[in-house]
């Protein structure tokens, strides 16, 4: 990972994807915003519960706008499920309800916000198609890295080997506790248990990947756990009441 800053704000880049000249990306660490308290300080997430912070997070999103240049800031509202959806100039103004976005559109900006979960950018640069992914463990129960590759693949004709996969900082494999696991994850992932209760979901992930035809050496995987991190990134698993980071990425037309 290459970290990077400009005016306060921090973010990283992933090496897999700093041949492609044509893309920008990048994941937003907690530094150099307006937020303040436990969110402090960069919270790209809007909350329903929180009205007041809401005004910081429109901020934050103006400033990261101002620094990277885009003309524009595409997320979705989380729902912790499978759905893909594909921002087109007949929905750009839509803020949808699903966990991925997708488009071949170029100069629009596709963001995830998360905090613990995994936010994975998907670039095919032979159809110059990208996807912005948000990946809870139920993402991972509902494969929908799977169902992304599926979707490319479908949309855009991308074949799993040309795809270029990376995953953002998350919750590491100490730090996925799973005290009910046998409930809430199938018996494919027990397998990853690292410890009792403690599971390898970066693994899972990957594994998920490779069985949809993405080339191993096509993913890279930032292995930094959030919740150990807390100077550098939000865990709402850590504090509850936190902020969101932003990854984002975009195909420049120039």
């Amino acid at each position: 990972m290459q970290r990077r800053e400009c005016h306060g704000i921090s973010w990283l880049e992933f090496e897999l994807l700093a041949p492609f000249k044509n893309l920008t990306h990048g994941i937003l660490l907690r530094h150099g915003g307006y937020s303040t308290d436990l969110f402090a300080s960069l919270n790209m997430g809007f909350s329903l519960q929180n009205l007041l912070e809401n005004k910081n997070v429109k901020l934050n999103r103006e400033k990261v706008k101002k620094i990277f240049a885009f003309k524009n800031l595409y997320d979705c509202q989380l729902e912790h499920a499978d759905k893909i959806v594909e921002i087109t100039h007949k929905n750009k103004g839509l803020r949808p309800t699903c966990d991925a976005l997708s488009t071949v559109l170029h100069d629009t900006v596709l963001m995830i916000t998360h905090a613990d979960c995994q936010a994975t950018i998907f670039y095919d640069p032979v159809q110059q198609a990208i996807a912005n992914v948000h990946a809870g463990w139920k993402g991972n129960v509902q494969n929908i890295y799977g169902k992304t590759v599926n979707f490319m693949k479908h949309h855009y004709g991308s074949f799993p080997d040309n795809l270029h996969v990376c995953i953002s900082p998350s919750l590491g494999p100490y730090d996925a506790e799973f005290i009910h696991y046998r409930q809430e994850l199938p018996p494919a992932f027990w397998e990853f248990q690292m410890s009792p209760c403690y599971f390898d979901l970066w693994t899972i992930a990957k594994n998920q990947l490779m069985q949809a035809g993405v080339l191993e050496h096509h993913i890279q995987i930032a292995q930094i756990s959030n919740f150990s991190h807390p100077e550098d990134y939000f865990s709402y698993r850590r504090e509850k009441i936190t902020g969101r980071h932003g990854t984002f990425v975009a195909i420049k037309s120039s």
